[in-house]
């Protein structure tokens, strides 16, 4: 679907022109093309880092735990920070300090790395926050629809970032520094192309004057919240679980290390088409509770079949994993949207949900690690995995009513 046919389909008063609703959609497909390759590209070179830097076994593999803990502190953060400035001020803020991040990771040293990739989480974590907000501001009777556009957009570059990083790598004179610098051109991109919005008078404006009947939240007491922000947790868990251990499970069950690689896009890629779907479909529907229900079920039969079945039908048993976690994704997403009134709450619940949320993503894989170096197989790990599709059912039926987090 391209950006004018999109476009035909928004009903926008809140801006004046067809070209702006278009530049807005562009902007908003590129921020969410940012929040995921800077992170994704640095896993197929953690070898590569860990050889040239002399670094130990442990402390490389901190390199991808960093973002999901920054995530986690700096998550909450992100609504006050729109709330002293704007959202899209904000936004520009974080695009600015990604850039940075990711120039001074790329210096090549140790030091360097770790105060590159902390900046990176810091940023990544305001726009992961404050974009969904962002979008119910903007788009209140199209929420689905842009959302859906960005999460593909967020995961698609996600994937590519895995899969062009080796590549680039080996072009002469760039190495993995290079390698990972590289995506500073698209954050420059994107924000030479948000500039615009910045200039948007009448909807730069901050929280407290959008809202102006909204003093003060707490969530931390509502069920409802609770629950967005397990469902939100629990469905990170499993990504980054399968995504961290998913070619190690696949070599020992006799996949070769080439196609057990290709099996872990094929899974990321799976996600995309869903990922659209689901959200438009999320906001349609007066309640989400079988869209969270169809979610569990290929999650569970995708790692049971992982777990008993042969190495056949080891691409159906993947896509299915696949596909339920892109329906998980995007309905956490639409929660933070659907069960708020208004965009400050939309915002705070945002924060809470991915505060927490990526706590338990950070610490899924090595709970994981632990349980196979316990047992000394993937029975008990894998099993983990479904006790956890379980708990991300329970609280996504309890997500998926149709309620708000601050009743009216």
């Amino acid at each position: 679907m391209g950006i004018s046919q999109v476009t035909n389909k928004l009903e926008q008063p809140k801006l004046d022109s067809k070209p702006k609703i278009g530049l807005l959609i562009i902007g908003i497909i590129l921020i969410g093309a940012n929040l995921r390759a800077p992170l994704t590209s640095v896993g197929p070179l953690i070898a590569s880092i860990r050889d040239s830097l002399e670094m130990s076994n442990i402390l490389a593999g901190t390199i991808t735990t960093v973002p999901l803990l920054t995530f986690a502190l700096l998550s909450p953060l992100a609504p006050k920070l729109a709330q002293h400035f704007s959202m899209e001020f904000a936004l520009f803020i974080s695009l600015f300090s990604l850039t940075i991040g990711m120039a001074i990771r790329s210096f090549g040293g140790v030091e360097t790395l770790f105060i590159g990739t902390i900046l990176i989480g810091a940023s990544i974590a305001i726009g992961n926050v404050l974009l969904p907000s962002f979008i119910k501001h903007n788009f209140a009777q199209n929420i689905g629809l842009v959302t859906g556009i960005y999460a593909v957009s967020m995961n698609l570059f996600g994937a590519l970032g895995s899969g062009i990083s080796i590549p680039l790598s080996s072009i002469s004179g760039l190495g993995w520094s290079g390698a990972l610098g590289c995506w500073g051109i698209l954050s420059l991109l994107t924000i030479f192309l948000w500039l615009p919005q910045l200039r948007n008078k009448h909807k730069a404006v901050k929280f407290g004057q959008m809202e102006k009947k909204v003093t003060s939240i707490n969530l931390w007491r509502s069920k409802l919240a609770w629950n967005v922000t397990l469902f939100m947790g629990f469905q990170s868990s499993i990504f980054y679980t399968v995504i961290t251990w998913l070619p190690e499970i696949l070599e020992q069950k006799g996949v070769n290390t080439h196609e057990a690689g290709w099996m872990l896009s094929l899974m990321q890629l799976s996600m995309l088409p869903v990922m659209f779907i689901v959200s438009i479909l999320a906001g349609r529907l007066k309640t989400q509770k079988l869209l969270v229900g169809v979610s569990v079920v290929l999650l569970i039969i995708g790692l049971f079949g992982v777990l008993y079945g042969g190495t056949l039908l080891i691409s159906l048993w993947i896509i299915m994993i696949g596909t339920g976690v892109g329906f998980a994704f995007s309905l956490a997403m639409m929660f933070f949207s659907l069960r708020t009134q208004n965009t400050n709450e939309a915002a705070e619940l945002s924060g809470m949900a991915q505060s927490l949320g990526y706590l338990l993503a950070a610490a899924g894989p090595i709970l994981f690690g632990w349980l196979h170096d316990i047992t000394h197989d993937w029975t008990t790990p894998l099993l983990m995995l479904v006790l956890t599709s379980v708990i991300i059912f329970i609280t996504g039926i309890n997500a998926g009513k149709k309620e708000y987090v601050i009743p009216k």
